[in-house]
């Protein structure tokens, strides 16, 4: 899951929402940095990384990819997880997608403080500014998101060749996905951080 989805699986655990963003961005035991709020919902992140990196229907996603994309296709299957999330949004939450971004950007924006890691301040500044989580629902910002991410690294460099696989097999992926998000905001609710 990705940004979007750490949000949301946020909300309706009612835990942290900056601290399920900082999963990404924090290393080591949280608990040595952050107020327990905070750290809670980087656990609960760390969780749901876990949970789906694990899960039978996550297996069967990647086996879409071929050999050469299989290394990169959790990684490309995290980002458009998001847009599934996006384009079938009405399923999961009440409000509208703009909303749930403008009240999540304030709720984090409130809560951030304190000095955050310099990596997630330019990452979520971007974010927030250039609209990434409603953004989502357009299936290219999907692969422009996985060309840029693939630039980062030039072991990175096979990421930009998965998209083409998330678009050959958009039904059946998002078929999988629909399967998946209700198993992982019901663990997510159970989890006992």
């Amino acid at each position: 899951m990705n940004f979007l989805a750490h949000l949301h699986i946020a909300e309706h655990c009612q835990s942290s929402l900056l601290g399920n963003l900082l999963g990404d961005f924090v290393k080591g035991d949280p608990s040595l940095v952050y107020r327990a709020d905070i750290v809670k919902g980087i656990r609960l992140h760390r969780f749901v990384d876990s949970y789906t990196d694990t899960h039978d229907i996550m297996r069967e996603a990647k086996s879409y990819f071929d050999q050469s994309n299989r290394r990169f296709s959790g990684i490309a299957l995290d980002v458009f997880w998001d847009h599934c999330l996006a384009v079938n949004w009405s399923q999961f939450h009440h409000s509208s997608l703009d909303d749930f971004c403008d009240s999540a950007k304030s709720r984090v924006k409130r809560d951030s403080d304190f000095e955050l890691p310099e990596r997630y301040i330019n990452v979520s500044t971007w974010m927030w500014n250039d609209g990434w989580l409603a953004s989502y629902a357009q299936l290219s910002n999907i692969e422009f998101a996985l060309q840029r991410m693939s630039k980062r690294s030039p072991r990175m460099r096979e990421l930009e060749n998965s998209f083409a696989f998330i678009e050959r097999y958009y039904n059946e992926l998002n078929a999988l996905f629909l399967r998946l998000y209700p198993q992982v905001l019901n663990a997510s609710k159970q989890h006992k951080l």
